[in-house]
Order: C-alpha cells, then sequence, then structure tokens
C-alpha cells in the first residue's frame, strides 16, 4: 500500500508571487519531467535540511529513483520522511536593459510527498524502468544487474497525484523598457544537448542503437 501523500498548506500549493507564470496542466507537468534526466530531491534528517540530485524517469503517475541502499538520508526518505523532488529546464537566458530586469526562460515543478521503497521482483522492474526512461533500450543491449548489485541499490517510487505537485514557467522577450535604449536586449536560448559519444578504452564495438537514439532526441546545436 502506497503512503499518503503529505497534504498540501494553501502556502505551498499556491504562487504568491507571479501567480500568472503558474502552469496547472498534468500535460504540461508529464512534458517537463519527461524531457530532462536530473531532479534534486530535499528532505530534512536530524534536523537538518538535505538536498541530492538523481537521476530519475517517470512511470506513469509514479516517478522513480534509485541511490545506494547504504545512504542514510534515502533510508529515511524510504521510511516515509516527507519529501520535495524539484525539476528545473532552464530555456533561454532573458538579457535585458538592466541586470535588474534580467531575467530567465524557465519551466520548474516541485512535487511533495512520501516515496515508497519497492523489494523483490518490483525492485528490479524499477531499476529496469528507470534505466529505459534515461536511455531507452539499453537494458536489452547488455546483463542483467546481478543478486549482488540489487542488493546494493534501493529503488524508490513517488507518486504523482492532483494535489502534490506545482509548476511555474516564464517565456518570451525582455519586458519593453519604458525610455530610451542604448544596449542590446533579448534572448540566448538554451537547451539540453547531447555530444558526440566517447568510448572508455576497454569498449568493444560500435556505438550501440540505444546511444545513438539518445543522442538523436538531444541534437548539439
Amino acid at each position: 500500500m502506497s503512503p499518503a501523500p503529505v497534504p498540501a498548506s494553501s502556502r505551498l500549493a499556491q504562487l504568491t508571487r507571479k501567480p500568472d507564470r503558474a502552469l496547472g496542466s498534468r500535460a504540461q507537468l508529464d512534458a517537463l519531467l519527461d524531457s530532462q534526466l536530473v531532479a534534486t530531491l530535499a528532505t530534512v534528517l536530524d534536523g537538518q535540511p538535505w538536498v541530492v540530485p538523481m537521476l530519475y524517469g517517470r512511470d506513469g503517475d509514479d516517478i522513480l529513483l534509485h541511490g545506494s541502499s547504504g545512504a542514510g538520508a534515502l533510508r529515511q526518505v524510504a521510511a516515509g520522511s516527507p519529501a520535495a523532488l524539484c525539476v528545473v529546464a532552464l530555456d533561454g537566458l532573458v538579457v535585458a536593459e538592466s541586470t535588474f530586469h534580467s531575467s530567465a526562460n524557465y519551466r520548474s515543478a516541485v512535487i511533495r510527498g512520501c516515496l515508497e521503497e519497492v523489494g523483490g521482483q518490483t525492485k528490479s522492474d524499477v531499476l529496469q524502468r528507470i534505466s529505459d526512461k534515461i536511455i531507452p533500450g539499453r537494458n536489452a543491449e547488455v546483463r542483467p544487474s546481478t543478486r549482488k548489485e540489487e542488493s546494493a541499490t534501493m529503488g524508490l517510487r513517488l507518486r504523482i497525484t492532483d494535489e502534490n505537485w506545482i509548476m511555474k514557467h516564464r517565456d518570451g522577450e525582455p519586458g519593453e523598457p519604458e525610455g530610451p535604449l542604448d544596449v542590446w536586449c533579448g534572448v540566448v536560448p538554451l537547451a539540453l544537448a547531447a555530444g558526440a559519444p566517447i568510448a572508455a578504452p576497454w569498449s568493444i564495438g560500435p556505438v550501440p542503437p540505444s546511444v545513438h537514439a539518445f543522442i538523436a532526441a538531444r541534437p548539439a546545436p
């Protein structure tokens, strides 16, 4: 049975500054989550804030994570401590007539709740799905994980519900200045891109289809 989501207070569930930047569509949330590879997971450990970047993959209503089974903070999160996961896509730098008015184009989301640790065959399936979400097709190209490797790895999932996430964004040009202008203003687009693969010294064979497909989906400018 999955842990109940952490109730969201009105302060955490709504944007108090620039509420016009809120995005509320689940499709928009899914698109952001599927476009990125890294999220930051935050909780409180022994009364102190704790945050770590983690690779993740979305599988339907679940955000799947994995880490070392020896990590104390992850064990606490797996035991039911409330946590927050943040994903950010930086789409461009907004260069305005002053540093005060300069900004960024971005999409960001925070999902709050209690993570669930998975075990047994479900854990194996979760670890396989995380890999497949990051580099689709790679599972079929490599050997399966050993029992020892899986025992050293913790599988976690965070359920997305209607109430436990918030999303915001900015896009477009800088705001038009009120007076005359004597400097360049505009937007510098940014994107997550993949470069040419670099083989390890012990690598055997050509670059596999999964890596080619990953690069093709994120071409360098």
